[in-house]
């Protein structure tokens, strides 16, 4: 890069070589291309392109093409110089030969073997001291000595003072450059002062308007060199930002779910993205970067589309279905697919649409997403009206309470207990519903999970009228050491006892019907495991195990485990179900994965009795 002062910042000489063109992608919309803003943006363009092909900076092609100029400038003196003392014009040709001679040997070997004088100087702004001395510095020196040498003759060399000038203005700092302009002034001056009496004022003023000349030379190379580094850092910044750009565009694609094929007027798919390849079916397609749609039968609906669509110049917001027809001879069942279509530029009378860009997604995933936004949605509703409910139900339930004390007859004494069973199930059902509703998450507190664990297992055993020991139904292992996890305790209980209602519901009810475990799994996660004796869940219903509303008893709310779910995940906890192999007697296990925390020191934990 061409430097105008030693403080010049260098290009970024590392993002030469790595070109977008080097690294492929099959999810790049055509070739990058800066936008047509003018000609700049697309000389910026076609530099970037250049620069990334070539892999070198402005200072190290320019200082290539100088020494390969000043090799065919040696021998072409040289060849003149062996048909001028052929001759035998003048007298001291002898004199001059030697120093062509030795200049183009000097220029061929520099030439020849760059790696005589090194590379570049690392920081990309300026010649190595021995490159000036053995190009610009002989330069100067040997055409100031023909010059000298020559005075008066027939051949003048004063010209070729132009050619170091102008290397010093292009790879040079000004300061430098101008003392090379300053050096030849002193070689002309000197070689106008030889002249004789008659000729010297001719002469002086030939020498000065030459010598005017190499500085204005060394100033517009100047300027020259200086502009185009601008333009290159400028078009290495724009090559940079493009190839960010096509790296996000890649994984961004990459990641989608939804199907992307960009295709041309001519139904060739250009790019697609994995998730697309998936839904057109075709193996064959995967490792194809272009391929046409009207090749396979199974694509005829989406070739239509396309058609129809550059003919049409628009397509629904929502988008259309189309369905891809079934293929027995590929295995390929018929697949809905919802189909939008959009325009990579925008259409008006000029011009005409080249690509166009199609989202595919399966029906089945539109369907859900909608059901996903309409059960969003029920849910706020029915988080409000959870809301409003709580007072009356309370008053009613007081209200209950005291017609009970004056409840006289079998006939009264029955009615108040449906009441109190059905109000106290209705305060269940609000309570969960209002337990997932958007909030406030509460911090996570280190809690000692074992202790936790201990507690909520014996309280429970005995409200379920459970008795604790070897022969009782829930069988507890907890490790001996404080587990401390990242969760709240009242949540962690409201887990811990739904899955063990759930466990106690479907299990046998004989001794160690239920298994309770905890263990740690290493230094970041804990793991607590509620096994049953039950029959294995189908898998029809285990899908559907942690979904809202769903439930396989006629009285349950189906949101037990989708709360137990919402719980966990607030704490950056998760949990899961897993059907334990034939065999074992624990058929069913679900599993509660924590994260690790550290405890304060002195922080007790409970034990349950054995």
């Amino acid at each position: 890069m061409a430097a105008r002062s030693a403080s010049a910042a260098p290009p970024a000489s590392g993002d030469a070589g790595d070109d977008l063109d080097a690294h492929p992608s099959r999810f790049d919309l055509g070739e990058w291309r800066a936008t047509d803003d003018g000609p700049d943006s697309r000389f910026l363009a076609r530099q970037a392109r250049r620069i990334a092909s070539t892999g070198q900076s402005a200072l190290h092609r320019l200082y290539g093409a100088f020494v390969a100029a000043r090799a065919a400038l040696g021998v072409v003196l040289l060849g003149t110089e062996v048909l001028v003392a052929s001759f035998g014009a003048r007298a001291h040709s002898g004199t001059v030969l030697a120093l062509c001679a030795a200049y183009a040997a000097a220029t061929l070997v520099l030439w020849l073997v760059p790696e005589v004088l090194g590379g570049i100087a690392p920081n990309g702004t300026r010649l190595r001291r021995r490159q000036w001395f053995a190009t610009i510095g002989l330069d100067l020196v040997v055409f100031s000595a023909l010059h000298l040498v020559t005075s008066g003759g027939t051949l003048n060399y004063s010209a070729l003072l132009v050619f170091p000038a102008l290397m010093a203005g292009v790879l040079t700092p000004r300061l430098q450059a101008l003392g090379v302009a300053a050096a030849g002034t002193l070689g002309l001056l000197t070689g106008a002062a030889l002249e004789s009496a008659a000729e010297a004022p001719l002469a002086l003023t030939q020498a000065g308007l030459a010598s005017a000349g190499l500085f204005v030379v060394v100033l517009l190379a100047g300027e020259l060199a200086a502009r185009l580094e601008r333009e290159e850092r400028s078009a290495r910044g724009s090559l940079a930002l493009a190839r960010q750009q096509a790296r996000l565009n890649r994984l961004v694609l990459e990641e989608m779910q939804e199907g992307v094929l960009v295709v041309d007027r001519r139904g060739r798919v250009r790019a697609a993205n994995p998730a697309a390849r998936a839904l057109l079916g075709d193996p064959q397609a995967s490792g194809a970067q272009v391929f046409e749609l009207a090749s396979d039968p199974h694509w005829a609906p989406l070739a239509e589309s396309v058609e129809r669509a550059f003919a049409e110049g628009r397509w629904p917001e929502a988008g259309r279905d189309v369905t891809l027809p079934a293929d027995p001879a590929m295995a390929r069942p018929s697949t809905p697919l919802r189909l939008r279509v959009r325009f990579t530029r925008r259409r008006d009378r000029q011009s005409r649409e080249d690509l166009c860009v199609l989202f595919l997604e399966t029906l089945r995933t539109v369907q859900a997403r909608v059901r996903q936004e309409k059960l969003a949605a029920m849910g706020r509703v029915s988080a409000g009206i959870a809301h409003e409910i709580r007072n009356p139900l309370a008053a009613i339930i007081q209200a209950n309470a005291l017609l009970a004390e004056d409840a006289e007859t079998p006939q009264e004494r029955q009615l108040t207990r449906m009441v109190a069973e059905n109000a106290e199930r209705l305060k269940r059902i609000v309570d969960d519903v209002m337990e997932v509703a958007p909030g406030r998450v509460r911090d996570p507190a280190a809690l000692d999970a074992a202790a936790q664990v201990a507690g909520i297992c014996a309280d429970w055993a005995r409200t379920a009228g459970l008795r604790l020991g070897a022969d009782s139904a829930v069988k507890v292992d907890l490790p001996e050491q404080a587990l401390g996890v990242a969760f709240d305790g009242e949540h962690l209980r409201r887990v811990l006892v739904n899955l063990l209602d759930n466990a106690l519901r479907h299990g046998s009810g004989s001794p160690g019907a239920v298994l309770v475990r905890l263990a740690a799994v290493d230094e970041a996660r804990a793991m607590l495991s509620v096994r049953s004796d039950g029959a294995g869940i189908p898998p029809d219903i285990e899908r559907f195990l942690f979904e809202p509303f769903f439930s396989s008893r006629s009285r349950g709310t189906g949101l037990g485990l989708y709360i137990c779910r919402e719980l966990c995940e607030r704490y950056g906890a998760s949990i899961d179900y897993r059907a334990v192999p034939a065999g074992e007697r624990h058929r069913n296990e679900f599993l509660v994965t924590m994260r690790r925390t550290a405890l304060a020191e002195g922080e007790s934990r409970l034990r349950l009795a054995s």
